[in-house]
């Protein structure tokens, strides 16, 4: 992993949109009287109007920004939801949700292979609050699907009434704000957000108690006690989160697609310096000091963690699987084959590292899982026929 300082750096005019919105940090340490909790700092450098990093005036997706989804990887992934999604739709009727839709790909291509099974939803709806990357999924639809484009729907907030159908979310929980706690000697302490000069810095306090006790409803009692430092996140915005889906969802199955693990993984004696991570030109690092605005900052998903709030929320878990076996039992090899029967060798080398990409273990078939969440669907779910690990959540 790189080193901050190692980091390309950004234009001057980036800089001065970071510089921006380091205001705007200061301004709520200020506000606040003391260091705030890394979760405003996260909220802030990822999500405030007109200078957060999924807010901003940057398009960060895919090759030319800072990371790549597997949507934009390949075709072949959003045509295997599209066939999830066929099945469910055959069975609910109703509208597909997408939450935060990138540069539109996983939309363009799930609804160009609805359309070839026939099972094309009336409406398609793309939750965005960034008109720059509206403007992206808009100009990636009608370049890929024009014939459809008037089915899509792109909404600032969550439909007020409750729909039938598919809620899609690739990417999402792992930018959601976390906090950060940090365990020795029994003690809990909670990893808050402090100014330094012209930048920040971690502060440390005693956890408060209802942080305390999530903590140690997640970690080894062992772990918490050791004399070792154990680091590690909490991502507070999933219950209420799960609480909103909830609200909107009548006859409907959600998909989550993220990178995380189970808690008794996620929380394993090993990984003592927890999850977050931040993005920035394709490079990895952990400090999320570093020019804030200007780089996508993430916690792995803690799968037990949604499953538990969907429980709360009333919603029924139905289904859970490393992304590679999901992919596979919907079709992805089938759809693979077909693609290669008149393909040239440039063609089938690039469906082959796609498909491995895809669905090895040592690449994102393992690290990203896919949950399914349903309310008023019972019928079967056929990417979860190969393998379903819920009774590792």
């Amino acid at each position: 992993m790189l080193e901050a300082s190692n980091l390309p750096l950004p234009s001057d005019a980036a800089r001065e949109a970071s510089d921006r919105l380091a205001d705007q940090l200061r301004r709520s340490i200020i506000e606040q009287g003391d260091p705030i909790g890394f979760d405003e700092y996260m909220r802030i450098a990822l999500y405030e109007p007109g200078l957060g990093y999924y807010l901003g005036n940057a398009i960060n997706f895919g090759v030319d920004g800072d990371f790549v989804t597997a949507p934009e990887l390949s075709s072949l992934f959003g045509a295997s939801v599209a066939r999830q999604c066929s099945e469910i739709l055959q069975h609910t009727g109703g509208d597909i949700l997408e939450f935060g839709a990138g540069n539109g790909l996983l939309g363009a291509h799930v609804l160009t292979t609805l359309d070839e099974l026939s099972v094309v939803p009336e409406r398609y709806m793309i939750l965005e609050l960034n008109p720059l990357m509206r403007e992206r999924q808009l100009q990636t639809l009608q370049e890929l699907a024009p014939h459809l484009l008037s089915r899509v729907e792109w909404l600032h907030d969550l439909p007020k009434c409750k729909m039938n159908g598919v809620i899609l979310a690739n990417e999402i929980i792992d930018a959601l704000p976390v906090k950060i706690f940090r365990t020795a000697d029994g003690d809990i302490h909670e990893r808050r957000v402090a100014q330094l000069d012209d930048g920040f810095t971690w502060f440390e306090t005693h956890a408060p108690e209802w942080l305390a006790s999530a903590v140690r409803a997640r970690v080894d009692a062992s772990i918490i006690a050791g004399g070792s430092d154990y680091v590690s996140e909490i991502n507070t915005s999933i219950e209420p989160w799960v609480n909103d889906l909830s609200r909107v969802m009548d006859h409907t199955v959600a998909l989550i697609f993220d990178y995380g693990f189970t808690r008794a993984d996620y929380y394993s004696r090993d990984r003592t310096q927890g999850t977050l991570m931040c993005h920035f030109r394709h490079r990895k690092h952990n400090n999320p000091f570093w020019f804030p605005g200007l780089q996508d900052i993430t916690a792995s998903v803690d799968f037990t963690a949604l499953a538990e709030a969907a429980d709360s929320s009333g919603i029924r878990v139905a289904g859970f699987s490393e992304q590679g076996n999901f992919l596979l039992a919907s079709g992805l090899l089938d759809d693979a084959q077909r693609r290669t029967e008149k393909a040239n060798d440039r063609t089938l080398a690039r469906i082959a590292f796609e498909t491995k990409i895809l669905t090895l273990p040592s690449e994102m078939g393992s690290r990203f899982k896919v949950l399914a969440l349903t309310k008023g669907y019972n019928a079967s779910l056929s990417g979860f026929q190969l393998r379903d690990d819920r009774h590792r959540l």
